[in-house]
């Protein structure tokens, strides 16, 4: 019945579409292929052999719940996809992938609904009766096997299981449509973004203040040397709000973030207390898939619509894009060092309050392999609250986090601020970041929010937008 309903929007397609009719049969004979694959002996060994393992596992828990907007599901999807070991491309941000998906799915549902100007695709003659659940699930299928098309078995197989959870007919078949097209459009507009280019190999520096590679690890080379080159999803280019410069080496700022971090930062340290070593650790991990997280519990709090949701999440993800790209950009500027290189070399700094700690290592062991200045938890975690309270126009929600790092641990918060401070200082903690990178990140992350805000799908023709949320 499936493979029936795929040839109605392909001919659906063909009448209405004619342009990209070529990628949508494309699309079609894939889905087929997986079909009579799936009902026959050879199918079935390729699904159970799970060439993808324990990924693919992960992936069949997302199952479509017809309650569950299809936004927040495949949302999930990519969260499993990024978590499995090697399925992230070393050297693109996974945050770009996560940008893309929204806007997609944004695009494809405001198509129907109209409720706001598009981001970047729009399509006219499109039925306001179009399924906007169709819409969603096939713009993110067609976006992330395009990105991951490792995983094209099984993003194929929940493709089927969102469309199941809709009526068959006319609307579905539109939607359907509308999503593959947008999906095909912003992913061609897109293909030449910058972020296939290779990073730039990197010098590290010898003088006081410098980075350079950190210890345990002494990784060879940054990571995403190249980044601040990749064309932003709402910023006019990735300097628009670069910060200035870190503190001086001789000034008192320096001197005490240089001394709060070595004091409260340091592996199996006693100033710091058992829960802000534990602060430290719970944080350790993407920050970007956390507030995905987040913004998933408030999404679902707040019984936001299809439309609602797609807004949101592109919100969000634009914000964070955007905000990986800006802060790259000043990491690469200022090359400053981190904590567990100036405390280790601050005899060298001609700061008097200053000691040198030649075996200071932090609390989380390694750092992560980029300049410090700014923070990328401040930065993003600024950027993600911000669109979340301006959107939600609350900032109260009582809700948890589960680490990415610490299996199954668990902090509780009552409103995203609150969780965006914890997310920020918990650097500190780590012993990865001073203070003076997460006051700069902080505002950076919000003035990027902001922007995005103030520019980016805004209301359109319909003035309308449920439960307030425009």
């Amino acid at each position: 019945m499936q493979s029936t309903l795929i040839e109605k929007t392909a001919e659906h397609r063909a009448r209405t579409h004619p342009d990209t009719v070529t990628v949508w049969s494309s699309a079609f004979r894939r889905l087929t292929h997986f079909f009579q694959l799936n009902h026959s002996g050879l199918g079935r060994v390729l699904l159970r052999a799970g060439l993808m393992g324990m990924a693919i596992g992960a992936l069949a828990d997302t199952s479509i719940a017809q309650s569950v907007s299809p936004v927040i599901q495949w949302n999930r999807t990519l969260l499993v996809i990024v978590r499995t070991h090697g399925a992230q491309p070393a050297t693109i941000h996974p945050t770009r992938s996560f940008a893309l998906l929204h806007a997609a799915i944004y695009d494809a549902v405001n198509a129907i609904d109209r409720a706001h100007k598009p981001y970047l695709v729009s399509l006219e003659h499109v039925s306001r009766s179009a399924s906007q659940d169709a819409a969603a699930a096939a713009a993110a299928h067609e976006v992330l096997v395009q990105l991951y098309p490792a995983f094209q078995v099984t993003l194929d197989a929940q493709l089927q299981q969102s469309l199941a959870q809709i009526q068959d007919g006319a609307a579905k078949a539109e939607g359907i449509s509308v999503g593959q097209t947008v999906a095909d459009l912003l992913l061609a507009a897109r293909s030449n973004d910058g972020s296939a280019a290779q990073p730039i190999p990197y010098v590290f520096g010898a003088a006081a203040g410098d980075y350079q590679s950190t210890p345990p690890n002494f990784p060879a080379q940054p990571q995403f040397t190249h980044w601040a080159g990749v064309t932003p999803f709402a910023l006019e280019r990735a300097d628009q709000f670069r910060p200035g410069p870190p503190p001086n080496l001789a000034s008192d700022t320096y001197s005490d973030v240089f001394n709060e971090v070595k004091t409260f930062g340091i592996t199996n340290g006693t100033a710091s207390s058992a829960d802000q070593a534990l602060v430290g650790r719970f944080w350790n991990g993407a920050i970007q898939n956390y507030w995905n997280e987040i913004a998933q519990t408030a999404a679902l709090a707040r019984g936001l619509t299809t439309a609602q949701s797609a807004r949101l999440f592109a919100l969000l993800n634009f914000s964070v894009a955007d905000s990986v790209i800006a802060f790259y950009d000043a990491k690469y500027t200022y090359n400053f060092w981190r904590p567990v290189t100036a405390i280790r070399s601050a005899d060298t700094d001609n700061n008097p309050e200053t000691v040198a700690d030649p075996t200071w290592l932090p609390e989380v062991g390694n750092t992560t392999p980029d300049p410090a200045y700014p923070g990328a938890h401040a930065v993003i975690s600024a950027a993600a609250s911000a669109v979340l309270i301006s959107f939600l126009r609350d900032n109260h929600l009582d809700f948890n986090v589960t680490s990415e790092v610490l299996p199954g641990v668990e902090r509780s918060f009552h409103n995203f601020s609150d969780a965006a401070e914890e997310a920020t200082l918990s650097r500190i903690f780590a012993g990865v970041h001073f203070r003076s990178d997460l006051t700069a990140g902080e505002r950076l992350g919000q003035e990027i929010a902001d922007f995005v805000l103030d520019h980016l799908l805004l209301r359109g023709h319909r003035d309308h937008e449920a439960n307030g949320h425009d």
